[in-house]
């Protein structure tokens, strides 16, 4: 274990030298933790990295990101030697942070501090509910831990607080993080920002602490022992290390945490482990050991599979419905049936999103939601299920509190257990709150579903802090992300569709009042939604006017187009629920809706106009909001910030 720690150390100082950039100290600190964990603790086969019960790993410190390739490429994983002398350059599967849809063995896209705890505590909940629906008392096939590795960044980070409180409170016995308590921040020693007592914090969360000197072997063997026989709640390790451990001149400071220690400082710390001067230098003996355990690896696996045979002859009906939600397939006739599915009009967009939650709760059971403190008014609540709670994980019901940058974080970890399809909801300007967490979502296209209703100034009498503006927008900038904001009922349906469909995360951008169902969206998905825009009413010739909107606006644009053409004048009206959808339309669509002389452009969307003047271009009229709300009822908002059928002609015209 010494040997491989050392390994960690050389491979790590040699790479960040390498790419003259990076974070060496972490790695070289808890670099004995590497080794136990990848030597010793882990129940994993790195030739099998799907493996459905395997032990998790999260590094949420990613930028020591260099430790996890060591580990990784020592333990057997497709992570080379040659990948490693090309750490953080451009295409390579070893990049400055480690992201999961690049490098086979990193479960989950970290970076930003404390994200990767949340995503852990996410995949500790989702094993949890796995293992109360599918295991029996003869065979247990949900028997996994989930280990983090977080640093003081994490800890520090509100984000770790958020899910580290509801993990104790649910009693998430499955997962073990692991804080590398070196006291040195990027800036400085830790001690000039931060004084708290972690142990005594997360005592009052609920969990089993922990501490130990992090570079002690036997110290890391003996508490990793005590935890492997029994474990009652979440387990937090404080393993006291030095950061940068064996630089003589660097180690304990933050000199070695985010920058190449320099030639001579790497070939003074080699000396001082007595590591071969020889770059990216790996031990015979650390080879063969891991090729040892790689056979270990595979008789563990082959055990459970042996279990999981026996528990799919005994439990055909489970296991039927164990490879639907592996599959993630979405109903052939979904359609069908949520055109059966009567909702009687006007409804909230809410509130006939819950109506279709609670008719694909049935059919599609990797469904899970949950909400922040709100699914009485964000109506999330799948009605015929339990909620989960402490020891209690057989409910398809999440409450996870005022939380929602950690419910964000926690979905994603739900969603990366390969079988479950997370949806979450709060209020649309709470999306803020969540929005690093969608970002990592989005960029490691993880199908997580955002229910956000009160969705403009139309909620009312809350007034600017909770009516969104400029969040549409904010929404449709993330790449990946597919933003819906439905006009009516059917459009929800449809909406839904393009959720379950999409293998990435989507917004769900749903009205607090009740809206009227419009016959025009009474189509097939592929001819409406499917399409993301369409046109709802036709001209009678060429067009003076087009009208673009979107959820309650389009009612409102249908009414403006009324009394146009009162007027004389030949309007189209177009519905563009989903501009990610409409841009992945072929070029001779988009052009049958936007293309040549279509008369006067009009935007109709009570948010900010940032991004409709693509579709309107520059001489476009775009009926927006250019100010924060107020408190006032419905009526008169509409009223105060143009949203009426008159206001609109006079604008227009």
């Amino acid at each position: 274990m010494s040997k491989i720690a050392n390994t960690i150390r050389g491979l790590s100082m040699d790479a960040v030298q390498k790419a003259d950039s990076g974070h060496p100290g972490l790695p070289m600190g808890c670099a004995e933790l590497g080794a136990y964990l990848y030597g010793a603790a882990l129940r994993h086969n790195p030739k099998n990295p799907t493996w459905l019960n395997r032990d998790r790993f999260i590094l949420s410190a990613g930028h020591g990101s260099m430790w996890l390739y060591a580990c990784l490429h020592l333990a057997g994983y497709k992570v080379s030697l040659e990948d490693i002398k090309h750490f953080r350059q451009l295409h390579s599967v070893t990049p400055g942070h480690p992201e999961s849809f690049m490098t086979e063995g990193v479960e989950t896209t970290t970076g930003p501090l404390g994200q990767g705890v949340g995503n852990a505590v996410g995949q500790a909940l989702g094993f949890k509910l796995l293992a109360a629906k599918f295991n029996t008392d003869n065979h247990k096939i949900f028997t996994n831990k989930v280990y983090v590795l977080m640093g003081d960044g994490c800890v520090m980070e509100g984000i770790s607080a958020e899910v580290s409180s509801l993990a104790g409170h649910l009693k998430l016995d499955n997962l073990v993080a692991l804080y590398d308590a070196n006291q040195v921040c990027l800036d400085g020693p830790l001690a000039e920002a931060c004084s708290e007592d972690t142990k005594a914090r997360y005592l009052a969360y609920g969990w089993d602490v922990y501490e130990i000197d992090g570079n002690d072997l036997d110290a890391i063997d003996a508490v990793f022992t005590k935890i492997h026989q029994r474990q009652e709640r979440p387990c937090l390790i404080i393993a006291r290390t030095i950061i940068g451990k064996g630089a003589p001149n660097k180690a304990g400071t933050y000199k070695s945490h985010g920058s190449p220690l320099g030639p001579e400082e790497v070939k003074a710390a080699k000396e001082a482990l007595e590591i071969p001067q020889e770059e990216f230098y790996v031990p015979q003996a650390v080879m063969n050991f891991f090729q040892n355990k790689l056979i270990h690896d595979a008789q563990e696996e082959e055990k459970w599979h042996q279990t999981f045979e026996a528990w799919t002859r005994e439990n055909p009906e489970k296991a039927k419905e164990l490879e639907a939600m592996m599959r993630h397939q979405v109903p052939q006739d979904i359609e069908q049936r949520l055109a059966q599915l009567a909702i009687k009009a006007p409804i909230s967009g809410r509130k006939a999103s819950q109506e279709v939650i609670n008719l694909l709760a049935d059919s599609f059971p990797q469904l899970y939601g949950g909400s922040a403190d709100l699914s009485s008014s964000d109506m999330t609540s799948m009605k015929k299920f339990p909620l989960v709670g402490p020891g209690q994980f057989q409910g398809r019901n999440i409450k996870y509190g005022v939380r929602e940058f950690g419910m964000a974080t926690m979905a994603t970890g739900l969603y990366q257990t390969g079988l479950i399809v997370p949806f979450i909801g709060t209020f649309l300007a709470f999306s803020d709150y969540m929005r690093n967490a969608i970002r990592l979502a989005a960029l490691q296209h993880a199908q997580v579903i955002y229910q956000f209703t009160h969705d403009s100034i139309f909620l009312g009498e809350d007034g600017p802090t909770h009516q969104p503006v400029e969040h549409y927008a904010a929404l449709r900038a993330i790449p990946h992300l597919q933003v819906i904001r439905p006009a009516d009922s059917r459009e929800v349906k449809m909406a839904w569709i393009a959720a379950l469909k999409y293998k990435g995360p989507t917004a769900l951008i749903l009205s607090r009042q009740n809206l009227p169902d419009l016959e025009a969206t009474d189509i097939p998905y592929a001819e409406g939604m499917g399409r993301g825009a369409y046109i709802v009413k036709k001209e009678k010739s060429k067009p003076d006017f087009t009208l673009l909107a979107t959820g309650s606006e389009l009612s409102l644009a249908l009414n403006v187009a009324e009394e146009l053409e009162k007027l004389g004048k030949s309007v189209r009206v177009i519905s563009m629920p989903c501009w990610e959808l409409f841009e992945k339309q072929e070029a001779d669509y988009k052009e049958s809706l936007l293309g040549g002389d279509i008369g006067k452009r009009v935007s109709i969307e009570a948010g900010v106009d940032l991004g409709w003047h693509k579709y309107i271009g520059r001489d476009g009229i775009a009926i927006c909001m250019e100010s924060f709300g107020a408190s006032a009822p419905a009526s008169v908002l509409a009223k105060e910030y143009g949203f009426t059928v008159e206001d609109i002609l006079e604008r227009i015209l």
